[in-house]
């Protein structure tokens, strides 16, 4: 395969401009990353097909010459050239983790999942920005580490024990990490970072270090905080007692312990005044934020609890609209978790991952990380802007393949034209890795979508090979 295969021509851009200290390295991540594009998985031996290209991907991710920071970093310069010229793009932070084999305990790994069943694996905090449309852009910042066995002993003693520890000594830190890295990125773009928090980053720390970015954010509040004022008054006290902005029918996918229906959502809004208490020294800070509280009336199914999105914000609100365009915010934060289903079982199956070594091994899920997000960005693209011409975002010889491969297995009603949009691209993608719609009813998902690409990305392959060839006769 020639260096102008198309699965390259998207790894060029993703990983071309790495700064590994020689343009070799460089080359051979690009290599390496077009390889899993064509052929996700968690194994580099089921990635690559021969001797020669699995000894080159082991030595790049076992050596010592490239750092796992070095990879991250390109991905980061990839994803800010895609978000220059847009005035913002809503950044989701999450964390995960992955459960990796180390029966020897030898890899460097942490623990992972519940305690008591000892799991092994790596912990990351991932910044993911997302465009106004919610279609994915890539990774903007990445903190990995391994977790030091879980204390044991009663919640309680451990509460106690976590509220005495400095912020660098928490796991809080990770977040402030991440966001800090995405203000580093965009520094000196136009671009703002719109940041979206769960609950898990509702904390002192984590809120002063958005308001010190300089940069909007929303966190989904994890309690019912205090309030300033002169008796004590609590944040859904005070937005019990706003306006009602307005309403909003909300379609409600079935779930565990959730039923499918279309929920009446209510929204009030109040501009507060929160008081921050430190559960060590008990010194109380004051931060200035809005609160958005969109809450379930209608009926409620019995045994179900009513959706409820406590939301703080320094986006201001002053009516019905702005206070959607904070909740349509917060809704991209699901990307990062679509992104992190993609990655570890949708497509790439990373916790399958074999290599030795922590640093390895991080290198090497980065790269796969990076294909994840593309795979979602092409499913998002369907769903968002399905009328955008298919060639805007997959590659001429991709698009090739990909109408090829459907007229061979079209049905006879269909009609497979040679410029699709990008919505019956994904679907024809689909239909290669075998979506029928009947399991879920719903569009195509990131398994038969990579599944699809993986065979469009040989095919390409081969037709620019057989294209190369013409031209040297």
């Amino acid at each position: 395969m020639t260096e102008r295969v198309e699965a390259r021509k998207w790894a060029r851009e993703e990983f071309g401009f790495a700064e590994l200290g020689h343009a070799a390295r460089t080359k051979r991540l690009v290599t390496m990353a077009g390889g899993a594009l064509r052929k996700p998985a968690g194994k580099v031996s089921e990635v690559y097909e021969t001797d020669a290209q699995r000894q080159g991907a082991y030595d790049f991710l076992e050596g010592s010459q490239v750092s796992a920071e070095a990879v991250t970093a390109a991905c980061v310069a990839a994803s800010v050239k895609r978000c220059c010229g847009q005035p913002f793009v809503f950044v989701p932070v999450d964390g995960s983790s992955v459960s990796l084999t180390d029966r020897e305990g030898k890899k460097g790994l942490g623990a992972v999942g519940a305690a008591a069943q000892g799991g092994r694996g790596l912990k990351v905090m991932t910044a993911y920005a997302v465009d106004a449309r919610g279609v994915p852009i890539g990774i903007m910042a990445q903190c990995w580490w391994a977790r030091t066995q879980k204390p044991t002993g009663c919640r309680k003693r451990k509460r106690a024990r976590n509220a005495k520890r400095a912020t660098k000594e928490k796991e809080t830190q990770r977040w402030i990490d991440a966001i800090g890295g995405t203000v580093s990125a965009l520094e000196g773009t136009q671009t703002r970072a719109w940041f979206q928090l769960d609950r898990e980053g509702d904390s002192a720390p984590v809120l002063q270090a958005l308001v010190a970015s300089g940069h909007p954010f929303t966190v989904r509040a994890s309690a019912n905080r205090r309030l300033v004022a002169s008796s004590p008054v609590y944040l859904r006290q005070r937005l019990a007692r706003q306006r009602l902005l307005g309403t909003y029918p909300l379609e409600v996918a079935s779930g565990p312990h959730r039923s499918a229906r279309v929920a009446r959502m209510s929204v009030r809004s109040a501009l507060v005044q929160l008081r921050l208490r430190h559960p060590w020294s008990h010194a109380v800070t004051v931060l200035n934020v809005t609160a958005v509280w969109a809450h379930e009336t209608s009926h409620v199914p019995t045994g179900e609890k009513p959706i409820d999105w406590l939301l703080l914000t320094s986006h201001e609100v002053r009516d019905f609209d702005e206070a959607c365009t904070v909740i349509d915010g917060y809704a991209t934060r699901w990307r990062i978790e679509e992104l992190h289903k993609t990655w570890k079982t949708g497509a790439c199956n990373v916790e399958d991952a074999q290599l030795r070594t922590k640093v390895a091994l991080i290198k090497w899920l980065s790269i796969l990380l990076a294909v994840a997000t593309r795979i979602e960005r092409l499913k998002q693209l369907a769903r968002k802007s399905p009328d955008l011409p298919a060639r805007a975002e997959l590659q001429p010889t991709e698009l090739r393949a990909l109408v090829l491969l459907k007229r061979q297995q079209k049905k006879r009603t269909e009609t497979v034209g040679d410029e699709p949009t990008i919505a019956e691209a994904v679907r024809w993608l689909a239909d290669l890795g075998g979506y029928t719609g009947k399991s879920s009813g719903g569009p195509p998902g990131s398994i038969t979508i990579g599944r699809g690409l993986h065979d469009v990305l040989v095919a390409a392959a081969a037709i620019q090979a057989i294209s190369d060839e013409r031209h040297r006769k």
